[in-house]
């Protein structure tokens, strides 16, 4: 098995190698089969997070969600790997388990822990903010998973900075458990969270920040140079989304990419997720693979180290 270095989930004591499997595609675009090899590969490779969600895949036709969560914990009972995997899974999408008033979360915590075929999760988030239920009340339900011992750590997701931020007062001023963990949209090509707050936010709580989408829907893997790549055989439900990005912006990331990782004779989604490795306050970006070959170039970026000078290159690219 590959060594690779471990970094702390924000202030917590969840140590985790610098990527993290995307599961979205668990029992969607990978079948049991295809996840389960993926996953193998994934701790083969040196891999020890995995992010999901309870919601994935439910806008699949006949789909119910909770197929991701599903497929994980075979997967653990099948390989005995749940000791040696930092799970992380989330809260409010699930059609059964819509939002995050406490009741919910509280059972949608136990729906979770007996797809997964577990008695705890490492890492919880609050997927979505819910406005129709006081936050107050999510904070306190969040706390308690932990205090029952049924979380270790919590996290939240696509919060506004604000939103964010009241989360950590409400939690100081009742006593509760702190987030460590931030998941926002986040790449080269959606660099919003520099600037809207939530980076602010996530420095100054000491957060450890999990970009989603870290590969712009394969965008900055390259795949999608012409539109009319997103009607090749073979191209993936999120072609349409990657083709977006295909403007004279899109186009000047994707040659300082080429420049990069021709210089290290790397992938362009190896550099694109090392990129955003490096940026301030990232502990790790977020990736999915369909297939264990998709895997290679996503775990070589565990150890490619981008110069000063080859960061600020892509950053000026992107601006």
């Amino acid at each position: 098995m590959a060594e690779t270095t471990r970094t702390r989930i924000g202030t917590s004591e969840l140590e985790i190698a610098p990527l993290a499997l995307g599961g979205n595609v668990f029992g969607w675009t990978a079948d049991r089969d295809a996840s389960f090899d993926v996953l193998d590969g994934f701790l083969a490779g040196g891999g020890n997070f995995v992010d999901t969600a309870d919601g994935y895949s439910h806008w699949v036709s006949g789909h119910g969600g909770g197929e991701s969560e599903t497929i994980l914990g075979e997967w653990f009972a099948a390989r005995g790997t749940r000791d040696r995997v930092v799970l992380a899974t989330k809260v409010s999408t699930h059609p059964q388990f819509s939002g995050l008033a406490g009741d919910n979360v509280r059972a949608a915590a136990d729906a979770s822990l007996a797809r997964l075929g577990t008695d705890y999760i490492d890492l919880y988030y609050a997927h979505f903010d819910d406005a129709e239920t006081p936050l107050e009340e999510t904070v306190a339900a969040f706390s308690g998973l932990v205090d029952a011992g049924k979380i270790r750590a919590i996290g939240i997701s696509n919060y506004t900075a604000e939103r964010a931020a009241e989360w950590f007062r409400i939690a100081r001023a009742g006593g509760y458990h702190l987030p460590v963990a931030l998941q926002p949209h986040y790449n080269l090509v959606e660099r919003a969270f520099e600037t809207n707050g939530l980076r602010a936010v996530a420095e100054a709580e000491g957060l450890g920040v999990f970009p989603y989408f870290s590969l712009a829907s394969g965008f900055l893997a390259g795949k999608y140079r012409d539109a009319g790549d997103a009607e090749t055989p073979g191209a993936s439900d999120r072609a349409s989304a990657a083709i977006a990005y295909l403007n004279d912006r899109g186009r000047a990331v994707l040659g300082a990419l080429d420049t990069v990782a021709a210089a290290h004779a790397a992938e362009l989604s190896t550099i694109a997720l090392a990129w955003l490795r490096q940026q301030p306050t990232v502990a790790a970006p977020i990736a999915s693979a369909r297939t264990r070959d998709q895997l290679t170039a996503l775990l070589a970026s565990l150890t490619t180290e981008l110069t000063p000078a080859e960061l600020e290159q892509l950053a000026v690219a992107s601006a």
